[in-house]
């Protein structure tokens, strides 16, 4: 895992929390697989495309999430875009301590990855890259697979899930 060291802000993270919540993202579900094949997966707003040649998209893993141990082996991940009537989605896999996937019919996709039914989009990703930045790793993944579904976008804005 590279490791980036980022100098230190006058701004404190309270601060920048508060100003960043005006921000409006989309919600995604990453998962990915552990070495004894287990299930992991969390909830992003920070995602992004990277590029569109190799194809190529970035998500931000908090430091201290329960599943980074699997992310920082794991070869592949498929990242869920939500749509907007799945914000119990989202809640489910930002919530530490409970299993996941209790419940929920996956599929297998690239590397034994679970793929979750009824999202807006799926991108399925070899992961290529790691890198150590704050209190963050950002996953770097090279796209294998996207597909689209139809529906409307979760939309996290002001701390709460919204529709458009």
């Amino acid at each position: 895992m590279t490791h980036t060291s980022l100098p230190q802000s006058p701004v404190d993270g309270a601060g920048l929390r508060e100003c960043l919540s005006r921000w409006p993202s989309g919600v995604a579900v990453v998962t990915t697989v552990d070495a004894g094949g287990g299930h992991r997966g969390f909830t992003a707003t920070a995602f992004t495309s990277l590029s569109m040649a190799p194809p190529s998209v970035l998500v931000c893993l908090d430091r201290d999430s329960q599943c980074l141990p699997a992310f920082a082996t794991a070869p592949a991940m498929a990242i869920h875009l939500l749509r907007d009537d799945q914000a119990d989605m989202a809640v489910r896999f930002a919530t530490r301590g409970i299993d996941k996937f209790a419940g929920l019919a996956v599929d297998r996709g690239l590397d034994g990855v679970p793929l979750l039914p009824g999202t807006l989009g799926r991108l399925e990703c070899r992961l290529v890259r790691r890198i150590s930045a704050g209190d963050h790793i950002i996953l770097i993944g090279l796209v294998h697979a996207a597909e689209t579904f139809d529906g409307t976008p979760l939309v996290y804005f002001a701390r709460d899930f919204r529709a458009l």
